[in-house]
């Protein structure tokens, strides 16, 4: 079924109840065996961390969350890895926050949002407080990182078979 929203903003804000919310937690051991853990994208109040065992399991959301402590955990690694570093495992967690209520009173247009990434990042191994520090600096290389906090011009077309 696809639904299509026709009211203004501030109904759908009462409707949803203001607030949107997602969680991913990804651990990656100096291995790479990787385990993907996130909210119930179906439940704004969830907090009940699961396995994701498919893709679809995903909203649009998790799968950006996904994609960012994905790309950000293999570069640890590979990082550490290569500078002899004693990272054993990098755990990410990461929310996606929309506050309908409070960012979107007045609202028009869905752009006029505010959405923020919280990214919490624990190293495990015996670390340095300068190794730490330069591993926190190289998370912000990855490349998926850049293109969300700096921004990236899409450019779709239809093209025929």
């Amino acid at each position: 079924m696809l639904a299509v929203w026709t009211g203004d903003w501030s109904t759908m804000v009462r409707l949803i109840g203001g607030f949107m919310s997602e969680k991913v937690v990804l651990r990656q051991k100096s291995n790479f065996d990787t385990e993907l853990w996130a909210t119930d994208p179906e439940d704004a109040q969830a907090q009940e961390l699961k396995p994701v065992e498919h893709v679809f399991a995903l909203s649009p959301y998790g799968m950006l969350l996904a994609s960012l402590a994905g790309c950000t955990a293999v570069l640890l690694t590979t990082y550490a890895r290569n500078h002899q570093i004693g990272l054993e495992e990098v755990e990410l967690r990461l929310q996606f926050d929309r506050d309908f209520a409070k960012d979107c009173e007045h609202c028009e247009e869905i752009g006029d949002l505010k959405e923020i990434i919280a990214e919490e990042i624990v190293f495990k191994g015996n670390l340095t407080p300068e190794q730490r520090k330069k591993l926190l600096a190289i998370s912000r290389h990855c490349p998926i990182h850049r293109m969300v906090s700096e921004g990236i011009e899409v450019r779709s077309r239809v093209v025929d078979a």
